[in-house]
């Protein structure tokens, strides 16, 4: 009650010391200055018309921010406001909040330096004033506000500075009030950056909820390929080992010694764990070693991985899929069989695994389903994003050659780098 009486007292006073100079200069004005009725009608009608004015402004600043303090009362509003975005992306935020102000005008946006100019008309709140332009209230200045907003860079957020005030000048503060305007549209930004905020971050959480389930989904495929050891490779093995341990015991106690090995790197691993291309390839010679006793003189098997890049992760079953074209689709439909080669080289910051056969190729007859590369594309892609790659083309002179490119380990020691001849096999 008390702020509310000294705002309206000063805004009071400051109009009787206009309505005394102007009293005091219409005395001295020669013949009407005789007349003193019409002056003296104009002060009282100028000194009520102020104050139901100020008593107006406080009603709408009691209304709009629920109660009275000198803050709220100021035609000039000043707002801070951090946004935990880049300064960029603030800025643009920023600046998309006030372009959807009401009545907004004018909107000047400088990027490089980060500001915010814009004009905003007031609106009609109550119709037109009494008396309409000879409202003292509209004497000194336009019915419009204007907005300032910097934004200052800091560490991976933009500190806003916010500034809503009338389009008159700071002395004009004493005579005139702005029915709580700017404080409307300082709340007004306030409120559309907060909700932008929001939006922003129900963005990133879906987004990184989206790409959670891809990778639960990939990893779930994945477990099921570590489970699933292909039946007709099992049941092929175990029967040619009983038929082998009739006419070659030696054979076939070699053939379920490599059987072993092969299950016991094929159990499932946690959701996250990596594999090593050591660990990647003694299951896949494993399973070429069981190939080459069924299939005898058909199947060759050349390996040159130097020890130095066994270490390097390798996502689980990556290598296997290759090596499983390879011998299906490349080297099992011929009758003279044919050479799998298993190669890994450093070339700068990754190293390059290559599976390469001399079999059918591209052909139409023995191309599969595609699943598997697929596969191994989309895990390549969740695990190392764009530094991972898988290439599948010819080999010279016949079959295909598919390289699966990672990047290197830290620290790792340089191996030699791969040529040109690598991913070509006579």
């Amino acid at each position: 009650m008390i702020k509310s009486l000294f705002f309206v007292l000063r805004l009071a006073i400051a109009w009787a010391l206009v309505v005394g100079l102007a009293v005091a200069i219409w005395d001295e004005l020669p013949l009407l200055g005789r007349v003193e009725w019409p002056i003296a009608i104009a002060a009282m009608l100028t000194m009520a018309l102020v104050v139901t004015g100020a008593i107006s402004h406080l009603g709408r600043v009691r209304l709009i921010a629920g109660g009275i303090d000198s803050a709220a009362l100021s035609n000039r509003q000043r707002r801070h406001i951090e946004i935990p975005l880049e300064a960029g992306e603030a800025f643009d935020l920023l600046d998309a909040a006030i372009r959807e102000l009401p009545r907004i005008e004018q909107v000047e946006s400088a990027r490089d330096s980060l500001q915010i100019r814009a004009k905003v008309r007031r609106p009609d709140l109550y119709g037109e004033l009494p008396l309409g332009r000879w409202n003292p209230l509209a004497w000194f200045g336009e019915r419009r506000n204007q907005i300032l907003a910097t934004v200052t860079p800091g560490r991976d957020t933009g500190s806003v500075t916010l500034l809503c005030e009338p389009e008159n000048p700071t002395w004009s503060d004493l005579l005139l009030v702005d029915n709580a305007t700017n404080y409307e549209n300082a709340e007004a930004i306030t409120r559309a950056v907060s909700r932008r905020i929001a939006a922003h971050r129900r963005g990133e959480k879906a987004e990184a909820a989206q790409t959670a389930t891809e990778k639960e989904l990939t990893v779930a495929k994945l477990s099921l390929l570590h489970a699933q050891v292909e039946p007709h490779f099992l049941y092929n093995t175990l029967a040619s080992a009983q038929l082998l341990t009739r006419s070659d015991p030696e054979r076939a106690d070699a053939m379920l010694g490599h059987l072993i090995q092969y299950l016991r790197r094929s159990l499932p691993r946690t959701d996250d764990e990596q594999s090593t291309l050591g660990a990647e390839l003694e299951r896949a010679i494993a399973y070429l070693e069981i190939l080459k006793i069924r299939m005898g003189a058909r199947l060759k098997v050349e390996v040159d991985v130097p020890e130095a890049l066994r270490a390097t992760p390798l996502p689980p079953m990556m290598l296997q899929t290759l090596v499983e074209n390879a011998i299906k689709h490349g080297l099992e439909p011929r009758t003279a069989g044919g050479t799998v080669w298993i190669r890994a080289r450093r070339d700068g910051d990754c190293v390059a695994v290559t599976v390469a056969d001399d079999g059918d190729g591209f052909n139409a007859k023995t191309t599969g389903t595609g699943i598997g590369l697929k596969n191994v594309r989309e895990r390549l892609r969740l695990v190392h994003g764009s530094n991972a790659a898988l290439a599948v083309v010819a080999n010279f002179p016949a079959g295909v050659a598919a390289t699966i490119t990672v990047p290197a380990p830290a620290g790792m020691h340089d191996a030699a780098p791969a040529t040109a001849e690598d991913s070509a096999h006579e």
